[in-house]
């Protein structure tokens, strides 16, 4: 949604916070554009960085040569792809499949089965929230036979989709942004997340709020502090001020750099681990989730091969 907007925003020379949104300034390298995503001045291929780091630990020991990939046709995931295939070369691995998938598919069946007559040791899936789903039911339907998985879907991260599927998350390595681990508790972030779940009762949104809520919050911070430090709402006043300096939000310490891109990067890569059961009781506090990279917040070992794991 956010590459579509900005040429208009542009065109009215507008000051935009994006969220979540996946190196869009890349080509219009518009100056009054800045990005609440943690993925740091090459973005593309800092998504899957810690994906590959696991598996460049694990190469050896497992045996890791060959990679499938599938990738929704659409902006983020196109891009977070390109990201992996440069991963994939520093890390020496042979593709056996690269695809495609139009963006409303609703049968996965047949590029599971298409990955799965290549006997990869690696499935990495570049995916929106609808497709993960599909994904990892048909995973789990087919019994995908591979080391490692799954790469940067998104969705998993949400609390609907994780008490949707469950056990059927245990075993796979993805990306996350924030969880309420200890080393990721950040002034006022646990206080904020109180108020949004008493508020998130009976709304139908994500009753936890890791994933999306604390990010949106910080967007906010920092352009109402622009506004109020500037005490204007002129574009170029506000744009000015954001470039330049630091902000302290629920979710650390925020910094814009080129193309409006974060400074520096500060991903996460987990596992989904030890789930049991579809409560949110089964995820609340970070429960179900491992970080495994990078090493300042890591929090456990992954569990290998993918195969192996009760789902």
């Amino acid at each position: 949604m956010t590459a579509p907007a900005l040429p208009v925003v542009i065109a009215h020379n507008k000051t935009l916070m994006g969220l979540f949104a996946m190196d869009v300034n890349k080509e219009f390298h518009y100056p009054k554009y800045f990005s609440m995503l943690p993925v740091g001045p090459d973005p593309r291929a800092a998504i899957s960085e810690g994906f590959f780091e696991i598996i460049k630990a694990n190469k050896d020991k497992l045996g890791l040569k060959t990679i499938a990939l599938a990738v929704d046709d659409g902006e983020a995931t196109r891009n977070t792809a390109d990201g992996a295939r440069a991963n994939i070369k520093k890390a020496g691995l042979t593709v056996v499949h690269d695809k495609t998938y139009p963006p409303p598919t609703t049968d996965f069946s047949p590029i599971i089965r298409a990955i799965q007559a290549t006997n990869p040791d690696i499935v990495y899936i570049a995916s929106y929230p609808p497709d993960s789903v599909g994904l990892i039911r048909v995973m789990h339907e087919i019994g995908l036979n591979t080391k490692v998985c799954c790469g940067t879907m998104t969705g998993p991260q949400s609390t609907s989709i994780k008490t949707s599927l469950g056990p059927m998350l245990n075993g796979i390595i993805t990306f996350d942004f924030w969880l309420p681990a200890p080393t990721l508790r950040f002034p006022g972030v646990m206080e904020f997340l109180q108020r949004y779940q008493e508020q998130a009762i009976g709304k139908g949104v994500d009753p936890l709020g890791y994933y999306l809520a604390p990010w949106a919050y910080a967007d906010l911070q920092v352009l109402g502090e622009a506004i109020e430090q500037t005490k204007s709402l002129d574009q170029d006043k506000i744009a000015d001020y954001i470039r330049s300096h630091t902000f302290k939000t629920v979710i650390g310490d925020v910094e814009f750099g080129e193309k409006g891109e974060w400074k520096k990067a500060r991903l996460m890569t987990v596992q989904f681990q030890n789930i049991a059961g579809t409560s949110i009781g089964d995820f609340r506090d970070g429960k179900g989730e491992v970080v495994l990279w990078p090493n300042e917040y890591k929090a456990g070992e992954p569990i290998l091969p993918y195969s192996s794991v009760k789902h």
